[in-house]
């Protein structure tokens, strides 16, 4: 037994174990996420269900499973929708009393903007008093006129109205800058003329709002009269409905392509219903916008930081103390750097640009309140350990012989450094952000008081000068999970929401390390004397 010890191998087999232990757990919990996510967009089939009291409810089937402390007994779990009626959008039946449960071909489902769905039966247009028989094939026509009149007005209301708002506010602030100087008759010339842009912007909008109403009283003159399961009558407008679909008489690569179409409106799409339903492009967006900004933020204070420790700082006791800080601030709370972050910049630096940049606008803050700026800013100073710790191990891995060669040749130390050293080392900065990245991406406390919003009503990338604007709120997939899973009104119908959203998050940060991975090896094949 002894010797057995001594040999090292229970070691390197307790070793192995646990690190397949690992593994297996962190593979689990990924093939749990993709069981639970992967499937929310597969259209299921509805069942409509006779109870024994007469009742009859229609909707898909979540869950079968069997009740607690009664024996042989199950219930059913069905999403019966239709939020505006019933005021909730899941049901439990107990199996005991369904009496019949069928599968109606004719039975359909109304996707739509507001209330999530409705499980029914198409019953026709309504037209004055009167329903006029449609099918399944005119309400597609019917859908594809509404869908270019949503984008109608979506166009003018974010376009168009919004880009007259920003005109508007622009001059605003102008005219309010103006009072700060002395009445003189140039400032007057130009006050007239301000005006004058606000009078004609004025005009403008409210020609745009004319052309709204006039739109969406057109809009609510098509409405579709749906039955319920249990006969009701449920009149909705043609434009609260996104798309209507049979999925009882659905094939298999009719279903395929439904999925796959849900998925890129998923993916490429706005949030709506409280973020519970739609699409997560604002959030991937901007927690891709935050990765990028942090990384250009941390890399050089890192690099520099950990240069000097390293090719210029003496072996002393501060330098010591300096790396036991470093090494330390990695075990510091992420909120305690939300907190600094709002107080440092956003409170300090923020506040102080607005006095010496933007005082027409204030008390209204432009730098001085929460924004993308200051939460990348905030997260680099999260993960500047990381990459202080491997840009060090980076630079201890060029061999010593690869400088004395540099200072034989004639080279100074900063030549040395600059020429030979650091593009040796690049691969162990590579890792150091590697590492910030992936710890960024998942980072929600310090954001949450630095910037990120439940929904930001535009990116922080437009048409407008300067095009990018770091001084503006954003959404972020980590916060996206928190507020779905836990800050929702409808809690249990957002559960498929945060699995896809986690989903998402994976590959989001999977994508941005694989593309930094690929980057370092290319460095390593040209600089092959490294030891990284």
């Amino acid at each position: 037994m002894k010797k057995l010890l001594k040999s090292g191998n229970p070691y390197i087999w307790l070793t192995a174990g646990t690190l397949t232990v690992c593994l297996l757990m962190i593979g689990g919990l990924i093939v749990l996420i993709m069981i639970n996510g992967l499937g929310v967009f597969w259209p299921h089939r509805i069942a409509k269900m006779t109870l024994q009291d007469g009742a009859v409810v229609l909707g898909e089937i979540a869950k079968r499973e069997s009740i607690p402390h009664q024996k042989d007994s199950y219930r059913t779990k069905l999403k019966v929708g239709n939020r505006d009626v019933y005021g909730m959008d899941f049901r439990w039946v107990d199996n005991a009393n369904i009496v019949s449960c069928e599968y109606p071909t004719e039975s359909l489902v109304f996707e739509r903007r507001e209330w999530g769905n409705m499980y029914g039966f198409l019953k026709g247009l309504k037209q004055g008093d009167d329903i006029k028989p449609v099918d399944l094939k005119e309400m597609t026509v019917l859908l594809g006129t509404s869908r270019a009149l949503f984008k109608k007005i979506r166009r003018i209301e974010k376009k168009e109205i919004g880009n007259i708002n920003y005109d508007m506010e622009k001059y605003r602030l102008e005219l309010k800058r103006l009072t700060f100087e002395q009445p003189t008759e140039r400032i007057q010339k130009k006050t007239a003329a301000i005006r004058a842009h606000i009078d004609a912007l004025e005009r403008s909008y409210r020609e745009k709002e004319d052309m709204l109403t006039g739109l969406y009283t057109r809009a609510r003159e098509k409405e579709i009269v749906a039955l319920l399961a249990d006969g009701t009558e449920k009149a909705m407008p043609v434009l609260q409905i996104i798309r209507v679909y049979a999925p009882n008489k659905m094939g298999f690569f009719a279903k395929i392509g439904f999925y796959f179409e849900k998925l890129w409106e998923f993916v490429s799409g706005e949030p709506r219903e409280a973020n519970t339903e739609g699409g997560i492009f604002p959030a991937i967006f901007g927690t891709v916008m935050l990765v990028l900004i942090m990384s250009i933020a941390v890399v050089p204070l890192g690099v520099l930081t950990a240069v000097y420790l390293k090719e210029y700082a003496s072996d002393n006791i501060v330098a010591r103390f300096v790396r036991i800080s470093v090494s330390n601030l990695a075990g510091v709370p992420s909120i305690v750097f939300g907190v600094f972050g709002l107080g440092f910049f956003i409170y300090f630096i923020g506040g102080g640009i607005d006095k010496l940049f933007f005082p027409e606008s204030l008390p209204s803050p432009t730098f001085g309140t929460g924004g993308i700026l200051w939460a990348s800013l905030t997260l680099a100073l999260l993960t500047v350990p990381v990459v202080v710790v491997a840009t060090e191990e980076g630079l201890s891995s060029v061999p010593t012989s690869i400088r004395e060669g540099a200072y034989a040749l004639g080279a100074t130390k900063f030549e040395t450094l600059w020429k030979v050293v650091l593009p040796q080392a690049t691969p162990g900065m590579l890792t150091g952000m590697i590492l910030a990245m992936a710890r960024a991406a998942g980072e929600v406390a310090p954001l949450m008081i630095t910037g990120v919003v439940k929904l930001a009503p535009s990116l922080p990338l437009d048409s407008h000068f300067p095009f990018v604007h770091l001084e503006r709120k954003f959404m972020h997939l980590g916060f996206h999970i928190y507020d779905v899973g836990f800050q929702s009104p409808n809690v249990e119908a957002a559960i498929p929401m945060v699995y896809t959203t986690t989903l998402v998050l994976l590959f989001t940060v999977l994508i941005l390390n694989l593309t930094a991975i690929l980057v370092r090896n290319k460095l390593r094949k040209w600089y092959s004397t490294t030891s990284i």
